[in-house]
């Protein structure tokens, strides 16, 4: 039964959620301040965590720039929610390493879609071919990436981009067809969630070489040997 850490300092917005997770397979875990969701990360950890932006103390901006820094937890899948809605809230909140950002108010069908979603997405692909780019590596059976045989860290989203960039290496994806292949069920994502997640891929990739592009008007394209930028031309890095 997959274990979801609900960090919610209201009582009966917490209590909707647990009743609803508890009815549809998820062990909830509640956590009402900072203080009590770090204890309960340092006794186990979730499958997930569902956390509120605005919390007594710490905010949940800072808990999650602190969780994804932090070796430990940097993989656990992070959902925000907050009643923060405009677009450079959601921006701030995927940019401090959330998975996904659900505005309040919220329906319950809602929220457990996506809940399914990123832990469909977290979930690493237990068969296929060793994939290599240069000195870049990526098996997807022990889900590990590495150049030049050194690891590198990449949290499990970006694992599948890259995964699906190394099996279609050189060509142009829009952000809708990477939605589709990377994410599957894209109903309630936004394409702005492809740049953030694209931008932490190449930070994570960054020692590699192998650059992810940005062609204007089309969409993205992994390559290990990047041309150089004419007057003109159609093609930079991706800057987001």
């Amino acid at each position: 039964m997959p274990s979801v850490l609900v960090v919610e300092d209201e009582s009966s917005i917490a209590e909707l959620i647990a009743v609803n997770l508890r009815h549809n397979g998820f062990r909830p875990i509640w956590a009402m301040d900072s203080v009590t969701a770090q204890k309960d990360l340092d006794a186990s950890l979730p499958d997930l965590i569902l956390l509120d932006w605005m919390l007594p103390g710490e905010s949940g901006l800072t808990l999650a720039k602190r969780w994804r820094a932090d070796p430990r937890t940097h993989a656990v899948p992070i959902i925000m929610l907050t009643a923060r809605g405009d677009e450079a809230d959601r921006v701030a909140g995927l940019d401090a390493g959330a998975d996904d950002y659900i505005a309040k108010p919220f329906s319950t069908k809602e929220l457990l879609a996506r809940i399914r979603a990123v832990l469909r997405r977290r979930t690493p692909e237990q068969a296929g071919e060793v994939l290599a780019m240069g000195a870049l590596v990526l098996d997807p059976t022990t889900h590990r990436v590495s150049f030049e045989d050194r690891p590198l860290k990449l949290g499990p989203t970006e694992f599948k981009l890259l995964h699906y960039f190394m099996g279609h290496a050189e060509r142009v994806h829009s952000r809708s067809q990477l939605l589709d292949k990377v994410w599957g069920d894209h109903v309630y994502i936004e394409e702005r969630t492809v740049d953030v997640h694209v931008k932490r891929l190449r930070e994570a990739m960054a020692q590699a070489g192998t650059m992810v592009e940005t062609v204007r008007g089309a969409g993205y394209r992994l390559t290990i040997t990047p041309a150089p930028v004419a007057a003109g031309a159609t093609t930079e890095k991706i800057r987001t």
